[in-house]
């Protein structure tokens, strides 16, 4: 499934190239789990950094983090972590303690060079 469509591609197309996200249509958790997404994606996860982000139902975009710099949003910070398999290039986004409000549609990009 490429959640990565249309509406993210042309806002961060200068700076971010648009990958497929390998996950269920959708995923239910209760307030307090635990969830890792995994973004499955076409380059070396060595040689291009990968993003994260999300955008909460009827919101704009929010930057969640990157595994080079990182950043994480503060509202992210200490529960979610960035981490990634070289050899099966895959990121993964873990996400702990889990709140209503991380609702949203999550979405992996890479960011260009």
């Amino acid at each position: 499934m490429t959640l990565c469509g249309l509406l993210l591609c042309p806002i961060w197309s200068i700076y971010l190239t648009c990958e497929q996200l390998t996950q269920p249509a959708s995923v239910t958790v209760q307030p307090g789990q635990r969830l890792t997404i995994t973004c499955q994606v076409s380059y070396s996860v060595s040689g291009y950094y990968t993003a994260w982000i999300r955008q909460p139902a009827g919101k704009g975009l929010e930057w969640i983090g990157s595994r080079f710099t990182g950043y994480y949003s503060e509202s992210v910070k200490g529960r979610f972590t960035i981490s990634r398999d070289n050899s099966r290039q895959q990121v993964y986004l873990q996400m702990n303690s889990l709140k209503t409000e991380d609702s949203a549609v999550y979405y992996c990009a890479r960011e260009t060079q």
